[in-house]
């Protein structure tokens, strides 16, 4: 887990000569790019630059979310930036939620290669994944006090999306509403991210899901998707930045929930697997559940279905990166397909419930 993941074949060089001349059409002929680099904690899917832009006198520091090349590997078949643009713009807005300030949406791929969005630079600190924050730094080494903080605030945002209210309209790009239009969703992203791969471990969770289907569920909502601390930018343990729209979709309450409680335990899993304590009493369901009904009123329901979906669309997603370690060489391929799941060890567990 301390290995870089590659998530992008493009030049920094040429990007930030192809970046230059597409600003210098929108804002005017004195534009310039500087400093342009990548993340290297965290982030999978998308490709993520960091750049300066300074025309007519100023400078702002921005962020480019690219979609990926296909020669990467992507780890989604498709991505609308577009979407991504406009959720993070009614979040800020309606919500309240600190979404990154949108500056641009590009759709033509002729620029850069590939569509791609533009948002402001916000300075802070994230908890990173590789090597991820259960092991060491600035969260791991905090108070209590400040953990719990921070924690509840996470909450909060989500709260905070899942009260507001959107109309139809503004929601129409992210699919068909509820959760089994959402279970049928990755039920299509499985087989086209392992169609030729079966992988038994996920097809029995898959069917877990049916067989312990929730009686009723709760009403839908605009979900942030991958609800998790690693998509924070946060200052004094305070959130000032969320980011990472691209698996927003509207359902029931509990997939933020159950996503967020169980991105922890992915990682925690990991650090006691290596020996160390992590942060086991963080993001636990009991406190985050209790936070979310006294900031909504809403009492969390069926918390096992949703923690084991959870773990399954992070299955999907694991074992779809690791064949992109695969393809780029730095990988084996397992003998054992349900190896390529990082965290087969928990789905197991859970699937005995």
């Amino acid at each position: 887990m301390t290995q870089e993941i590659r998530t992008s074949t493009r030049d920094l060089d040429e990007l930030r000569d192809r970046t230059a001349a597409w600003l210098r059409v929108r804002v005017g002929d004195d534009a310039e790019v500087s400093g342009m680099s990548r993340p290297s904690g965290n982030g999978m899917s998308s490709e993520t630059l960091f750049f300066t832009a300074a025309w007519a006198g100023r400078e702002t520091r921005c962020v480019a979310r690219l979609a990926p090349a296909r020669e990467a590997v992507p780890m989604f078949p498709s991505y609308d930036l577009r979407a991504q643009f406009d959720l993070m713009r009614m979040a800020r807005e309606k919500a309240g939620v600190p979404a990154p300030r949108a500056l641009w949406y590009e759709p033509d791929p002729g620029p850069l290669g590939t569509p791609f969005l533009v948002m402001e630079c916000v300075d802070g600190e994230v908890p990173p994944d590789v090597a991820p924050y259960t092991m060491g730094g600035w969260l791991h080494d905090a108070s209590p006090g400040d953990r719990a903080r921070l924690q509840d605030a996470c909450v909060g945002i989500v709260a905070a999306l899942h009260e507001t209210a959107f109309s139809p309209g503004e929601l129409t790009r992210l699919g068909a509403p509820g959760l089994r239009a959402h279970v049928e969703t990755q039920r299509a992203y499985y087989a086209w991210a392992h169609g030729d791969l079966r992988l038994p471990l996920l097809e029995r969770a898959f069917d877990w899901l049916v067989a312990h289907w929730p009686g009723a569920t709760g009403p839908d909502v605009l979900n942030w998707g991958d609800a998790r601390i690693g998509n924070i930018v946060f200052r004094d343990f305070t959130p000032v930045a969320v980011l990472d729209w691209e698996m927003a979709a509207v359902g029931p309450r509990e997939l933020d929930l159950s996503w967020m409680i169980f991105m922890h335990r992915f990682f925690q899993d990991i650090t006691v697997r290596m020996g160390l304590p992590g942060i086991p009493d963080f993001m636990q369901r009991d406190a985050v559940c209790q936070k979310y009904q006294e900031l909504t009123g809403y009492e969390p329901r069926d918390m096992d279905f949703y923690e084991m979906y959870a773990a399954l669309r992070h299955g999907v997603i694991m074992a779809r990166l690791w064949r992109r370690r695969i393809h780029f060489g730095e990988q084996p391929m397992p003998d054992d397909p349900d190896d390529l799941v990082l965290h087969r060890a928990i789905i197991e567990e859970l699937l005995t419930r």
